[in-house]
């Protein structure tokens, strides 16, 4: 009797180790994103054929995490700040703008396993942070 081992999908990892290779050559790291996937947190104005490609430049985007869940940033888009949310599984590819080089991924990849990551929002930032005492101050003789 034989257990079947599963392991985490790779397209996280590897996704961070392009994004640094793109910036550590001066390049300009582009992610390909299927905004169709659920959860997907994209300025719908500029999806075609329901992908979009994001600027990841660092200096193009504000606070941009690449967790094994989610890629998050704020970014501004026709002069309005939004917060992106991209799903680990809507992730299609990562590759420099100047040269085309990257990875672009397999969109079945994800097609067996369950989706168990839920957007954070401030509320669920909130519900997961326990309720925090409001400083006082006293005066001592």
């Amino acid at each position: 009797m034989s257990e079947q081992i599963t392991f985490t999908p790779t397209r996280p990892y590897l996704a961070r180790a392009i994004y640094e290779w793109i910036c550590d050559n001066q390049l300009t790291p582009y992610l390909l994103v299927d905004a169709t996937q659920p959860h997907t947190d994209v300025p719908l104005q500029f999806v075609k054929d329901g992908q979009i490609v994001l600027n990841l430049a660092p200096h193009a985007v504000h606070q941009l995490h690449m967790s094994n869940d989610a890629i998050t940033f704020s970014a501004r888009f026709g002069g309005v700040a939004k917060e992106i949310y991209v799903p680990i599984r809507a992730v299609l590819g990562i590759y420099a703008r100047e040269n085309g080089q990257g990875l672009f991924f397999d969109p079945s990849e994800y097609e067996e396993i369950e989706e168990t990551a839920v957007p954070e929002t401030e509320e669920t930032k909130q519900e997961a942070e326990p309720a925090k005492k409001k400083p006082s101050l006293r005066i001592l003789d």
